[in-house]
């Protein structure tokens, strides 16, 4: 079974830990006045760091990402929440599961929220040198 692949649970809920938490704004919209994609691929991006950093005792870079789905687009003050789910850790790789929750903008419901994008991240473990090394090994 796949992430995009999951059966649908009746009360839908982020997957993994809260990894980064921000907000939207002006200044991070596309022509249209969504919430770019890049930017929210960016987020993402920044949260898989910060985990596999973690992971690995230091410095990660992006090698893959393997698949990602923009499910609704994202308003200009809703509040982003990023998690990550490790899934995988090989010598030198890691394989990590990404999920972007929002909160719009003046909801009635403060806990109300939705998924607006999931995707799955291959991260490298580099040494002071950005040389591939192993993930468990001396950073």
């Amino acid at each position: 079974m796949t992430l995009l692949d999951t059966d649908l649970d009746d009360v839908p809920a982020p997957q993994g830990q809260l990894t980064l938490k921000l907000l939207a704004s002006r200044q991070d919209t596309n022509v249209y006045g969504d919430i770019s994609g890049g930017w929210l691929i960016n987020q993402m991006d920044q949260a898989v760091e910060l985990a596999a950093g973690r992971e690995a005792g230091g410095r990660t870079a992006t090698v893959a990402i393997e698949a990602m789905d923009f499910l609704s687009p994202v308003r200009v003050g809703s509040v982003v929440s990023v998690y990550t789910q490790l899934q995988e850790v090989g010598h030198s790789s890691m394989t990590i599961d990404v999920e972007v929750w929002v909160r719009a903008p003046h909801e009635r419901h403060s806990d109300e929220h939705q998924k607006v994008t999931e995707a799955r991240f291959v991260m490298v473990a580099l040494d002071d040198n950005g040389r591939i090394r192993a993930v468990h090994g001396q950073a």
